[in-house]
């Protein structure tokens, strides 16, 4: 274990690298910092960091930066969420109240990441596995045709043109619809193929294939994988650093054209607490040189999706961590309400 002298010259080191950019050496922590020791001792701890791998010298006569291992405990043990400040806050729900949708609330959501953070913002659409249905509507187009909306919990909303085998009046189209609700209006997805089984038998013989039909596209929708779907902003964002990249880029930018690569990344987090993946501590070899800051969002205590943002190793980790966690609350505030 580190002593609490080491641990306070790797939070230095840390923080002005962030901070200036450039490798630090012990005179300058000494001026910058009170560390209450001599130059001498600060060079002893900055050797035994090295020793310990938290630590390192990109080249000679150069000062120290830190490496992904002393990222790692800096984030663990060292750095506290930064708060947003009241200003910050009343700036970020302002600017999300104003959504419409939800496609909305993600595009605002990821704008507004990517201008805090600085840094690429990814987030993922709510899960339709994990949402409960609000309401089924069902509106005829023509004798035999009907179009289902399905409206989720989310504020997610799902359309799909129905070809019935034979007409479906408008009282019959009423009954089922009403018939219908009853039966899945605030379930969750995975109850719904059990509480409509039998719904068939409700109607006369000649309406039975309708209703099965209708039902059946209902059930498609509910199973279907399209809600594995992500936006992404602020990828010039990383241009900004070209220097914490080692030779290039472009495997940072493969990587997020990679859709199943942050898919998975975003699933590593935890349902509501947050995530850190430091460089290689991230399976995908194009983000090693990345770290990524993830959480999940959602309303009534159950993230629905994740959200998070992909920058250098070099990161404000306070300042990004407290502005991840707080648009992941305000936007699961809006999702409970909408």
């Amino acid at each position: 274990m580190l002593s609490e002298r080491r641990l306070q010259v790797l939070r230095a080191i840390v923080q002005d690298y962030v901070g200036t950019e450039e490798p630090v050496g012990s005179k300058a922590l000494t001026e910058r910092h009170s560390l209450g020791v001599s130059p001498a001792t600060v060079r002893n701890d900055m050797a035994a960091l090295e020793d310990e791998g938290f630590i390192a010298q990109p080249h000679t006569s150069a000062g120290r930066i830190p490496t992904d291992k002393g990222y790692r405990l800096f984030v663990d043990k060292l750095a506290g969420v930064k708060p947003m400040s009241a200003p910050e806050r009343r700036a970020i729900q302002n600017f999300l109240d104003g959504a419409v949708d939800l496609d909305d609330v993600v595009a605002r959501t990821v704008r507004l990441l990517a201008q805090l953070t600085r840094q690429v913002a990814v987030v993922q659409y709510p899960s339709l596995t994990r949402s409960t249905v609000r309401h089924v509507e069902l509106l005829s187009l023509a004798p035999a045709r009907v179009m289902l909306v399905l409206i989720t919990d989310t504020g997610r909303v799902e359309q799909r043109m129905v070809d019935c085998p034979a007409p479906f009046g408008e009282a019959s189209l009423a009954d089922l619809r009403a018939r219908l609700n009853s039966r899945v209006a605030g379930r969750r997805f995975a109850d719904v193929p059990r509480l409509v089984e039998d719904l068939p038998e409700a109607f006369d013989v000649e309406d039975r294939g309708t209703v099965s039909t209708v039902l059946s596209t209902l059930l498609e929708t509910l199973v279907e994988e399209n809600e594995e779907r992500l936006m992404i902003g602020g990828t010039a964002n990383l241009t900004r650093f070209g220097h914490d990249f080692p030779l290039t880029i472009r495997p940072v930018l493969e990587a997020l054209e990679e859709q199943v690569v942050l898919l998975k990344l975003l699933g590593e987090a935890g349902d509501s607490g947050m995530t850190v993946r430091i460089g290689h501590e991230n399976a995908y070899e194009g983000l090693n040189s990345t770290s990524v800051v993830s959480v999940g969002y959602g309303s009534g205590g159950e993230a629905v999706a994740k959200l998070g943002v992909v920058g250098p190793t070099r990161m404000d980790y306070p300042g990004t961590m407290g502005a991840v966690r707080a648009v992941a609350r305000y936007v699961g505030q809006i999702l409970a309400e909408s």
